[in-house]
């Protein structure tokens, strides 16, 4: 049994399957998802857990290089801007359609059960080295 870290094995076994260059979108859960992607759905109940707490989680274990999100999420959800801005290196804004068409070129899509609008973000793996 882990220690520590994340401890879904679902969700602990593809992040370690992933490399450099790859994409992981964390959604909220009205996100749509996209076919193709590998999904963990981690969404219980409306809020729980939330966006904050498993992108927290994702990038304690990720190497991240930079990141997308929805340029809607700076006015609709001030919150999760202020988040993303401040965890996510690199982060690009663009218009939220956009958005959910790069969403399909994702290895790994993590819904979460966020209940406010446009907590998602489009991670790109870096290299630990």
């Amino acid at each position: 049994m882990k220690r520590a870290g994340i401890l879904n094995r679902h969700l602990a076994g593809a992040l370690a399957e992933l490399g450099h260059g790859d994409g992981v979108l964390v959604c909220d859960a009205g996100m749509p998802v996209p076919a193709g992607p590998r999904v963990v759905d981690l969404a219980f109940r409306a809020g729980v857990p939330s966006f904050a707490e498993v992108l927290d989680g994702l990038l304690d274990e990720l190497v991240v290089e930079a990141g997308t999100a929805a340029e809607e999420v700076r006015a609709a959800n001030p919150e999760a801007a202020g988040l993303l801005a401040a965890r996510v290196p690199g982060l690009s804004h663009v218009p939220h359609e956009e958005l959910k068409a790069l969403s399909a070129s994702a290895k790994l899509v993590v819904r979460t059960g966020e209940a406010r609008p446009f907590a998602n973000v489009l991670l790109r793996c870096g290299v630990f080295f």
